[in-house]
């Protein structure tokens, strides 16, 4: 994978660059839209490009090895034309939704066992399997398979499944030279950094990785119920020891003002669900903090929120029209909420890499983090 670093702030670890694909060129950091079964909920693709203009987006393996299964996405010629998307696609390794099916499944040397969600059938994830199921998806990224600790943990947990995670890893790494990409354009991997809240578990995974020679390197197991400030802190702790010519990637991360603390700390690739899942519940992010457009405050408020701001929801729409969708559980709703909450995080990581680039990120971020993540 070529990554190129383009320019580093002066005051903190914020950094801007951009990372080759055979799909296209990303610039970062970046934040990618989840689309877990080949869809951004409540988006077409085609919105995706023209409207957001996402570089990359996320699937998960887990999810699509269960729906619509390797056999109908084989036959497709992979996800790329099983969707009609031809951008950059990176696809998760499937360790977090077995960490969130604690009771339906049991890890052991081989791999992860679990039990669908969809029928209770068993199912094997093993560093090698996760390896081929991501081959026959045909994502740019894939990630290699890993365990998710809880928090808290103590750290006789945290160091037993940090070891599993580098075993699993070096199998996987083993897997995926020993394989080929099916569709003609290359494919990288990921590993993934472990170790729980504990900074010289998390120094000794993250050294172990960088040792790897894996493409990229992402920061796991955070973000799953830890305090922000113990989040920031092992993320600093992690990209102090992380290479600085490898692109790093913090997973499941997060609001807008999450964002904008690890980019200060070098995080240079992002995912999360909560400007899609937060939109169909009715939360907006905006520049000038975050609306909850249920709220009968904005029944009667006939003028559009930010009329500068390059959304149809904040362009064409009055905030008491958006408020009657909502209210009535009209689709056009959740489309329009969607499409203006992924612009924003859109936005928002251009604003960085434009900051970035003129050294004024530093003097900027933290006060606009505050304002972002103020209730309005």
């Amino acid at each position: 994978m070529v990554f190129t670093l383009s320019k580093i702030d002066s005051r903190t670890k914020a950094r801007t660059g951009t990372l080759q694909t055979d799909h296209g060129t990303i610039e970062t950091p970046v934040f990618m839209p989840v689309g877990t079964l080949g869809t951004v909920k409540a988006v077409q693709q085609d919105e995706l490009t023209d409207k957001i203009d996402a570089p990359v987006i996320l699937g998960n393996t887990y999810h699509l090895y269960l729906r619509p299964g390797c056999d109908i996405i084989s036959g497709a010629g992979g996800l790329h034309q099983f969707m009609n998307w031809d951008r950059p696609i990176l696809t998760d390794s499937g360790g977090y939704q077995v960490y969130s099916l604690s009771d339906n499944r049991e890890l052991t040397e081989e791999g992860a066992r679990f039990k669908s969600h969809h029928d209770g059938s068993e199912h094997l994830f093993s560093p090698e399997n996760v390896v081929k199921i991501q081959r026959i998806l045909g994502s740019d990224i894939m990630m290699i398979l890993d365990e998710c600790p809880p928090y808290p943990c103590d750290k006789d947990y945290a160091k037993e499944s940090m070891e599993l995670t580098h075993r699993w890893a070096e199998r996987g790494k083993k897997a995926f030279l020993d394989t080929e990409p099916l569709y003609g354009h290359k494919q990288f991997q990921f590993g993934i950094v472990q170790g729980g809240t504990y900074k010289d578990l998390r120094k000794e995974s993250a050294q172990f990785m960088a040792d790897q020679g894996f493409d990229g390197i992402a920061i796991g197991g955070l973000s799953v119920g830890e305090p922000t400030g113990l989040m920031y802190e092992m993320t600093d702790h992690n990209t102090d020891d992380l290479p600085r010519d490898k692109p790093r990637y913090l997973m499941g991360v997060g609001k807008p003002a999450n964002l904008l603390h690890c980019v200060a700390r070098g995080i240079d690739m992002f995912d999360c669900v909560l400007p899609t899942r937060n939109a169909r519940n009715g939360q907006l992010f905006t520049r000038q903090g975050i609306i909850n457009i249920n709220n009968a405050k904005w029944k009667n408020h006939h003028q559009h929120f930010d009329p500068d701001f390059p959304s149809d929801l904040c362009q064409k729409y009055t905030m008491a029209y958006i408020h009657h969708l909502f209210r009535n559980n009209e689709i056009l709703g959740l489309q329009l909420a969607t499409l203006h909450n992924l612009t924003f995080y859109l936005w928002l990581m251009r604003e960085m890499r434009r900051r970035i680039q003129k050294n004024t990120f530093s003097e900027w971020y933290e006060n606009y983090a505050e304002q972002v993540d103020q209730k309005i």
